[in-house]
């Protein structure tokens, strides 16, 4: 079993000033693969002192010494993604392929993506006679989520650094092995002392009291609405920045007379990567009423014939959920939809054909689903689609609107027709025919699917203030990351 006792803070492993553990079972087998320290108050207080130590000198690096940075931490990353990728697949169950290539790659993607941004981005920029200056946010909170663990961390990380912050993370307590490696990877590349702090805990542990500390100038959350919302109320009181990325039950609008065979694969592939556990998955796939009875039989075929399996093993497979919490709601919320008049096409309750053990669930298409059916309300986390008919596109439109969440949405069918409903939607990403996530593109949502956006230049953005520089400025005058 990997144990992962210890903190990174100071530039050092630390010991906790706490002795609780958690035992994170593998969801393929219900047998424990790793146990990780449950940090502190006291633990939190040593990071924050140690990033507020850092920062003055942090911030004032050049964008060049950034760049060199992010360049070496890229190095260092790419070095290790097979242990990234094994940590990924035991502690969360994604197939060992996927974590390999997406989960993994991810990673490196937003190095990237954040060296470009950076190359680019000027801290200095005029309004005419004055001046605005683009300066770091300060001591950086980033609290992250367990079903795309290096995304989302190196989503934050890597602008935050960029930026001239300095930062504590504290991934999931479901997944700290990818963290840990992650901090070993910055640790090599050589980030400076405080200016990267890993603390290891749970949400009520070390999420609390990050949200609540006055030494910490922003935080940036990844996660449930419900957790989100509790961020932010433990936020208030020291009026600290508050950036937040929730949950999502993204629509998938099939304009009529689309062919299927084209629209559907795509769709239907999204919903099952990672086991339907993505925030920005398709959920409820919206079908013309006179292709209902074709789509549902289509549906049926692709997600009956998705192979279920141990994701030890190489293949076009999906793995088993995260844990027995996730796998029970999937259940009961499969099962509340067949209370409410939906009706099973493909799969439904209990664990797949051979699988006793594991977290295991059928993927799932429920049919005859109508949008105030709690299946199509509430975000499942599984891989399970509800279908829902519709009568023309401005009934479709009512539909995809018709949600708490509005992180994304997908539209298959005429590109012109496409363009024009996609300005209807509220949300804050639409996939037209199969476009998928651009790491230079804004990412975040609209309503409760958060606030504050990631991703190249725009998440660049998040993790600084700007400063008016209003008087007589002398037209040479350094950027504040030279001076």
């Amino acid at each position: 079993m990997n144990q992962y006792l210890q903190h990174y803070i100071g530039g050092e492993w630390v010991d906790s000033t706490g002795t609780e553990t958690k035992i994170v079972l593998n969801p393929a087998n219900e047998e424990p693969v790793s146990e990780v320290v449950l940090g502190t108050d006291a633990d939190v207080d040593k990071a924050v002192a140690a990033a507020k130590a850092a920062f003055p000198a942090f911030a004032e690096t050049s964008k060049e010494e950034r760049l060199a940075l992010l360049g070496r931490i890229q190095e260092a990353y790419a070095k290790r993604i097979p242990d990234v990728a094994r940590a990924i697949s035991q502690e969360m169950g994604c197939p060992i392929s996927t974590a390999s290539t997406a989960q993994s790659g991810a990673g490196m993607a937003h190095i990237g993506s954040t060296m470009e941004a950076l190359k680019g981005f000027e801290f200095s920029q005029s309004t005419g006679a004055n001046k605005v200056l683009y300066e770091a946010a300060g001591v950086v909170a980033l609290i992250t989520p367990w079903n795309w663990p290096m995304n989302q961390i190196v989503a934050k990380v890597a602008p935050a650094l960029a930026a001239g912050n300095c930062v504590i993370l504290k991934p999931s307590e479901q997944t700290p092995g990818s963290a840990h490696i992650f901090a070993e990877i910055l640790d090599a590349a050589g980030v400076p002392a405080g200016v990267f702090n890993l603390v290891q805990g749970d949400g009520p542990g070390v999420g609390t009291a990050l949200a609540k500390h006055p030494g910490i100038d922003m935080i940036s959350f990844t996660g449930s609405t419900r957790a989100g919302i509790q961020v932010a109320k433990n936020a208030a009181d020291t009026v600290k920045r508050v950036h937040q990325e929730l949950g999502g039950k993204s629509p998938f609008i099939v304009l009529p007379g689309t062919p299927l065979d084209l629209a559907l694969p795509a769709g239907a592939g999204g919903m099952l990567l990672n086991s339907g556990q993505s925030c920005i998955a398709p959920t409820r796939f919206l079908i013309h009423k006179d292709q209902y009875e074709e789509a549902i039989e289509k549906l049926s075929a692709i997600f009956s014939g998705k192979a279920v399996d141990d994701p030890a093993k190489e293949g076009d497979h999906i793995g088993p959920v995260v844990n027995a919490g996730q796998y029970e709601k999937i259940q009961g919320l499969i099962q509340q939809g067949i209370d409410e008049g939906a009706r099973v096409a493909t799969g439904g309750p209990g664990r797949p054909a051979g699988k006793d053990k594991g977290y295991y669930v059928q993927p799932t298409v429920l049919r005859d689903v109508t949008n105030d059916m709690t299946p199509a309300r509430e975000e499942i986390f599984g891989p399970v689609l509800v279908v829902i008919a519709y009568d023309d596109v401005d009934q479709a439109v009512e539909i995809a609107n018709d949600t708490p969440y509005g992180l994304g949405a997908y539209i298959a069918g005429d590109p012109a027709t496409a363009s024009k409903v996609a300005r209807r939607i509220r949300a804050g990403s639409v996939f037209v025919n199969s476009g998928g996530l651009d790491f230079n593109s804004p990412f975040g949502g609209y309503k409760q699917s958060g606030n504050g956006r990631e991703f190249g230049k725009f998440g660049l953005e998040e993790f600084m203030e700007k400063k008016a520089l209003i008087g007589q400025v002398p037209e040479d005058a350094p950027p504040a990351e030279m001076i």
